[in-house]
């Protein structure tokens, strides 16, 4: 178990490490950002040339190519957690007595991820093919600021449909782009966003219930023992009521994988929730993450949009229609889409 408990730490650092990376690096390792070109400066200072044509093509291929190294990384983080969540605070629980189906809840959540991710990772997003551009194209209309009519995708050399981009990962256009994803191995679009949100939910859920197990677990070991009852000697020697910090140390000493795993579980639900949150306020409202990083530059300045006298316009949301027929466009895409994909 501590080969799983470290093989998990270091997996986590390098799956944060290529994270931050991936999003301080563009394409072919250019850094993105005032920030990220000042870290960059700084390394080339102390990094020698070798290394960073070297990791700036690692770069390139991790994060501008198709690759399932992220694929076979999220899914060993995962089997390490649950993994160590069976074989001690699993068992532990039952000892104790808690009730079974709520230490079965995050095998469901698991399941339900897993179900979810196979699906996204192997669904068509909603690729755009010579058959489905003329349906396409007048399935949404151009708003003249994030989307223009007549411009023509210079590879697939098609105009593009409003609402879709060029994917340089997968080298297809995409109908309802939303972003490439590597940990999937492919786009969120029209067809694969309803698979894309199931996934994010259920692996936040997995997580916080993960969390919430293990912190029960603690809990109750906690009151069992009588600790918080008790007194330690500090350093100099004098008799002190126990504290939160001193409990903490006391726990990790005592079960070290398992408040290790609760502080990672913890801060990915965290991470998770958050980003589920916001893909839902992207479902609930009808944009993509794609079209709301596009519309943050419009926010505080203006563009020239196509309306009569030349009238300077900020952006505006135009497809949008509520709340319940936003996540219905989602979870039963259009008819031409289904088509496609049959």
């Amino acid at each position: 178990m501590e080969f799983l408990t470290l093989f998990s730490v270091y997996l986590g650092l390098l799956l944060a490490a290529l994270a931050l990376l991936g999003a301080c690096s563009g394409r072919n390792g250019r850094a993105r950002g005032p920030a990220a070109s000042g870290a960059g400066q700084v390394l080339s200072l102390v990094i020698p040339t070798w290394l960073r044509r070297v990791t700036q093509r690692a770069l390139h291929r991790l994060f501008h190519t198709r690759s399932r190294l992220f694929v076979a990384l999220h899914v060993a983080l995962q089997a390490a957690v649950f993994v160590e969540y069976t074989w001690e605070v699993f068992v532990y629980c039952r000892e104790l007595q808690f009730p079974l189906l709520l230490l079965l809840l995050p095998y469901v959540l698991l399941a339900g991820s897993a179900g979810a991710f196979l699906l996204c990772s192997r669904a068509d997003p909603g690729i755009i093919t010579k058959s489905n551009h003329a349906s396409l194209v007048k399935m949404y209309a151009y708003d003249g600021v994030l989307f223009q009519k007549g411009v023509t995708c210079p590879t697939c050399n098609v105009e593009k449909p409003a609402r879709s981009k060029h994917c340089s990962v997968c080298s297809v256009c995409v109908h309802r782009f939303d972003h490439h994803c590597v940990w999937v191995n492919n786009c969120v679009g029209a067809l694969s966003t309803r698979y894309f949100l199931l996934y994010l939910c259920a692996l936040a859920g997995a997580a916080a219930a993960v969390a919430a197990v293990t912190a029960a677990f603690l809990t109750r070991v906690v009151l069992l023992s009588g600790v918080m009852r008790g007194s330690y000697i500090d350093e100099q020697g004098q008799e002190r009521a126990v504290e939160i910090l001193f409990l903490v140390q006391h726990l990790f000493l005592t079960f070290p994988r398992i408040v290790f795993m609760l502080g990672f579980v913890t801060l990915l639900t965290l991470v998770l929730g958050a980003y589920s949150c916001f893909n839902l306020y992207l479902a609930f409202t009808n944009q993509t993450s794609n079209e709301w990083y596009k519309s943050r530059r419009y926010g505080c300045s203006h563009h020239q949009a196509l309306k009569p006298h030349d009238r300077q316009v900020g952006y505006k949301n135009i497809y949008s229609k509520g709340v319940w027929m936003n996540l219905k466009e989602i979870f039963k895409p259009p008819t031409v889409l289904e088509r496609q994909k049959k």
